[in-house]
């Protein structure tokens, strides 16, 4: 039996690590966006989307492989053209009118991919070179694809990490990000600056759904199931974060992959008490919920708390 418990504890660390990790490419994205722009880009999961849409054709021709640089690319591209042309001329109306933008072009770009793609998922399979149980926990093979999902996961993180920190582009980017007046005396485009940063940060939605799109369900209401989370990463983390980002991120993998595989339930915590008292009687089947039935629920209930006793987030440095 402890070996049971073993093995589901490990392999939900390491589901719970790739799936916080996932979650942080679209979340740092979204929050290098908020911090610069002032904009809580409600299209970004659409983009992720279109990342592994476009990760989908273009295996079927070329492999998964180019498909894992095209396609970001691209959608890097059309998240600048979006800045370009439709945000930085909605900016001047405020913020709501920027919400409702990327509001509506959360549905124009599910629709354009339902006409494209249909609304059933697609067969974006596994590359055949990662195709292969990379080892055995006990009895369970843990497939290779899943570790390079992992991997090149950290890869980003730490990329970005070092390019923010310690490169000149990333000391400009950081610079405009509280003093964009200054940024511009100095000789800079901060217009140019901005476009670029959304791009690269609706690449990174992209990079994400390359890499989670053979391994999960690639069809055309994949970011309607994650916006929702990806927003509540934002918020716990903190605005503007992106250590904050980082660490909700794991958080939130970790308590939602852990919620699924228990069947723990207070009736088996508390045996025949649950059922005979007078609570019991009142809740009836209530004590039979396992955990595993409300884990779609658990982010949102930490969102709550979170805005109840930290406004702020974890790492943020501003009321959410």
């Amino acid at each position: 039996m402890n070996w049971i418990v073993l093995e589901i504890v490990f392999t939900s660390t390491l589901n719970g690590v790739l799936y916080g990790m996932l979650l942080f490419l679209m979340a740092s994205g979204l929050t290098v966006i908020f911090s610069m722009m002032g904009v809580l880009n409600f299209a970004h999961a659409s983009f992720y989307m279109l990342g592994a849409f476009f990760g989908f054709e273009i295996s079927r021709y070329v492999g998964y492989w180019p498909g894992l640089v095209i396609a970001p690319l691209l959608v890097g591209g059309i998240g600048t053209m979006v800045e370009r042309y439709g945000l930085r001329q909605v900016h001047r109306h405020g913020h709501v009118a920027e919400l409702l933008f990327t509001f509506g072009l959360t549905f124009v770009i599910q629709e354009l991919v339902e006409m494209v793609w249909g609304k059933l998922p697609v067969d974006y399979r596994v590359p055949p070179s990662l195709d292969f149980p990379a080892f055995t926990v006990f009895s369970t093979n843990y497939p290779a694809f899943k570790v390079f999902e992992l991997l090149a996961a950290f890869a980003i993180f730490a990329a970005m990490l070092l390019v923010v920190k310690r490169t000149r582009i990333g000391l400009i980017v950081q610079a405009a990000l509280s003093h964009p007046g200054m940024v511009g005396m100095l000789g800079h485009n901060v217009d140019r600056i901005f476009m670029l940063v959304f791009g690269a940060g609706v690449a990174l939605a992209a990079v994400a759904g390359v890499i989670a799109g053979p391994a999960l369900v690639t069809q055309s209401n994949m970011a309607m199931e994650l916006v929702a989370v990806l927003f509540v990463v934002v918020v716990v983390g903190g605005l503007g974060s992106l250590g904050g980002a980082f660490i909700a991120s794991l958080l939130i993998g970790l308590l939602q992959t852990f919620a699924v595989a228990s069947n723990a339930s207070l009736a088996a915590a508390f045996g025949n008490f649950a059922q005979s008292n007078e609570l019991g009687l009142y809740f009836g089947d209530i004590w039979s919920v396992t955990v595993a039935q409300v884990a779609p629920i658990l982010p949102y209930l930490l969102l709550v708390l979170i805005l109840i006793f930290r406004p702020r987030g974890l790492m943020g440095t501003r009321d959410s």
